[in-house]
């Protein structure tokens, strides 16, 4: 069933953000994905892989691979400023769903959906 609605493709979208961070996300790649905590790979491939799975997730949900593109290049980008400390877990989350409002505003206007 085609999504038809930008508030249809946000929820769509904030669900698959939880099952991305925290259904999809080991232990190990939630630790080893910050520099300095890397230990069975180098952490760069540990948060690429992470936010590729993001990027996927948008990509598919939206139809728009330049999206999933642009998701995962913001999503290893907040991951890595949470690992260096530069803020917590809340402000991770309310900035990766802020993405996703940018990408609804872009999807919306790039497919023609309403926004209700």
């Amino acid at each position: 069933m085609p999504i038809t609605t930008g508030t249809a493709l946000l929820a769509l979208l904030a669900m698959a953000h939880f099952l991305g961070d925290f259904g999809l996300q080991s232990d190990r790649m939630a630790v080893e994905k910050c520099p300095g905590r890397d230990h069975t790979l180098p952490w760069r491939w540990w948060l690429t892989a992470h936010a590729g799975i993001h990027g996927l997730l948008v990509a598919v949900l939206t139809g728009l691979p330049l999206l999933g593109v642009a998701e995962w290049l913001a999503h290893a980008l907040i991951d890595h400023l949470k690992c260096r400390g530069w803020f917590g877990l809340g402000m991770d989350q309310g900035l990766h769903l802020l993405c996703k409002l940018v990408w609804v505003g872009l999807a919306c206007r790039w497919l023609g959906l309403s926004l209700v």
